[in-house]
């Protein structure tokens, strides 16, 4: 028996008989982290790491039936060992490991290998078989430190404010905007925050994540304390009438798809941060080489050229996994 299977509703571990971030309703589900293309709506019951409980319910329903375990926390489900360990993407993000005669193989999610001082830090885990993403699978993705990245949004900042124009930056709700939030220097001015992404503040602070706890924009606010202010929104907010109460303001985007030349004047953005919450190409190579797996299934990206890397070079089994994971993709709902 294989100790895991690519079934129409997604992974599946059929000795536990437990999904891993399953798109179709099932009766059980292993969540590895909280974005929608991994947490999906009608589970009979999810298991997630504690940091992505309440994250889970703002999104799916406060009565979904949820169990939470820590980081290294094992499991026996018929025999299969099971437990969850960090994997740096997100706060609660988590990759999967399954153990069973033996054998273990370990569903990593979405991962980054950089510490971003707010998630759990990256755990590379033995096993004999990996399964990885490769969003960012080609060698032109190779991102700065997350330091240089936030020198320069600070210092793009501080010029709108001596210019008289406020700052809107566009991040997704869960991780990145609270990435941004915690390295922002509040010296400069007032930060805010979009309703969508105070409302994800909450639920990450109420489950013991750090973070910078900001006002929500709110009608009630007058404009004029907006004046040199930064204001964290989701992507959806981009031309929106809710913009209008910034004005004047420039406008910023945080992606990996920004290392993409035309991506910021496709998004018709004053700027573009290579900010992604992904692995970039060394990162992804530096995390499969330490699993020392035998066999590696890669999922969303650039998996065939990622692929043919692995078999020719680092002489790695490699296999391309088709799944409806969408990872960073390129209307940044998942940067």
């Amino acid at each position: 028996m294989n100790l895991l299977e690519l079934t129409p509703s997604g992974l599946y571990c059929p000795q536990a008989d437990i999904f891993i971030d399953p798109w179709k309703p099932v009766d059980k589900a292993v969540i590895t982290h909280a974005h929608s293309d991994h947490s999906r709506w009608g589970m009979k019951h999810y298991l997630s790491h504690h940091h992505s409980g309440e994250v889970m319910k703002l999104r799916l329903g406060q009565e979904i039936s949820l169990e939470t375990i820590e980081y290294g926390e094992t499991l026996d489900i018929n025999g299969v060992m099971l437990s969850l360990h960090p994997a740096g993407h997100i706060p609660g993000s988590a990759q999967v490991r399954l153990e069973y005669k033996g054998k273990t193989v370990v569903i990593s999610g979405d991962y980054k290998t950089e510490d971003d001082g707010l998630s759990q830090v990256f755990e590379p885990v033995k096993c004999h078989e990996f399964v990885s993403e490769c969003t960012f699978g080609m060698p032109v993705y190779k991102w700065q430190s997350q330091k240089e990245i936030f020198e320069d949004i600070n210092a793009w900042w501080k010029q709108n404010v001596e210019k008289g124009r406020n700052s809107v930056l566009f991040a997704y709700s869960l991780g990145k905007a609270q990435r941004i939030i915690n390295n922002l220097d509040l010296s400069i001015g007032e930060v805010f925050a979009h309703g969508a992404i105070w409302n994800t503040n909450q639920a990450l602070i109420a489950n013991g994540v750090k973070v910078v706890d900001i006002p929500k924009v709110t009608a009630e606010i007058p404009k004029s304390r907006f004046k040199g202010a930064m204001i964290i929104a989701p992507p959806s907010a981009m031309g929106s009438p809710w913009m209008k109460q910034f004005s004047p303001y420039q406008t910023g985007i945080c992606s990996g798809w920004m290392a993409i030349r035309g991506a910021r004047r496709r998004r018709a953005a004053d700027a573009g941060f290579v900010l992604s919450d992904h692995a970039d190409w060394e990162g992804l190579i530096t995390a499969i080489k330490a699993t020392e797996a035998e066999k590696v299934y890669l999922t969303h990206g650039s998996t065939a050229v990622f692929g043919r890397y692995l078999e020719e070079v680092e002489k790695i089994h490699a296999v391309e996994l088709k799944t409806l994971f969408e990872g960073e993709n390129s209307n940044l709902e998942d940067s």
